[in-house]
Formats: C-alpha cells, sequence, structure tokens
C-alpha cells in the first residue's frame, strides 16, 4: 500500500502495521472491510490472537485498534487471547506456532524467515500508516546536549544524496 507524505519537515521514513495468521484465515480478515472490521471478525470468532503485551509501539497500535471496537483486551480476555511478553520475532514465532493472528510492522515480517502457513491477512487501513521523524532539542531546555552534532545528524538522515538514501535501500 502507499500512503501520502505529508513534505519531509522532520519525517525520515515510514512503514506500517499488518495483520498475520494462519492462512486458512477461521476469522476471515482476508474479507475485513477496514481495521475495525477486522478486530471485531478476530473478537465475534474468538480467533487466537498473540499480542506482544510489552508496551512497544507494535503493542500501543494493537490497543489503539481495540478501542477502535470500543473495548480493552483486558474487557475481552479469554482463552483466544495469548500475551507473550517478548519481542516481536518471538510473538511472530508464537503466532506461526500456535496458530494464532498477530500485529506486526510489514519491514519485520518481510524480513522474517519462519512463516510457514502463515500470511498477511490484513493491510492497507491509513490507521495502520506508522511515520517515522526526526526532532532535535532545543536548547534552552537542554543547554548541556551536543545541539551541533545533534543537528548534523538530523540534516545528515534528512539528506536526499546520504542519508535517506541509505534508509531507502535498507
Amino acid at each position: 500500500p502507499r500512503y501520502p507524505l505529508q513534505g519531509m519537515n522532520g519525517h525520515l521514513m515510514y512503514n506500517d502495521f499488518i495483520i498475520v495468521g494462519p492462512q486458512d484465515d477461521p476469522a476471515g480478515l482476508r474479507f475485513a472491510a477496514d481495521a475495525r472490521d477486522a478486530m471485531r471478525r478476530i473478537q465475534r470468532r474468538g480467533a487466537r490472537f498473540a499480542s506482544r503485551g510489552d508496551e512497544s509501539g507494535t503493542h500501543k497500535k494493537e490497543q489503539d485498534l481495540w478501542r477502535l471496537i470500543g473495548t480493552t483486551p483486558q474487557a475481552i480476555a479469554g482463552s483466544w487471547y495469548l500475551e507473550t511478553g517478548s519481542g516481536m520475532g518471538a510473538t511472530l514465532n508464537f503466532s506461526v506456532q500456535s496458530g494464532s493472528y498477530a500485529p506486526t510492522d510489514r519491514a519485520t515480517w518481510l524480513s522474517f524467515a519462519n512463516k510457514f502457513r502463515h500470511r498477511i491477512l490484513f493491510e492497507g487501513d491509513p490507521r495502520l500508516f506508522n511515520q517515522y521523524g526526526i526532532v532535535t532539542l532545543d536548547p534552552a531546555h537542554c543547554p548541556t546536549a551536543n545541539h551541533a552534532g545533534a543537528r548534523r545528524f538530523s540534516d545528515w538522515l534528512r539528506s536526499p544524496h546520504r542519508g535517506r538514501k541509505i534508509v531507502r535501500d535498507r
């Protein structure tokens, strides 16, 4: 999916979140109209769902997705909602082994080797867009920080022929 970028003022790169799961797709995520519909399908079916449960960015996005349908994992907890308390790779391994759905970022999924029978089953909702940026600190608030070095690093990362090329080509 392609997402519009709003200029490059501090914006560095982007990724998106996807939901992966077993290829037989018991909750029918491949037919979901949007992220709200995808989460409702998981909840209604009581389909196994692997959550990082670790307060990471991916876990926070997952919590946002549950709020879209007016609930929280604590309110719907059951034997189907499985918190790993682990990083993304370990959670994806658990998801594959347990036949669970799992949210992940696309870049991690593309580099993940143990896909077995898991597939991308939901993607493309603008709510899943994940923008990365860079911000330098205000010298008035952090007078002892290396502001000149931070500015050089920020400029280098955002330069089209140097830092951004490295980010783009990875």
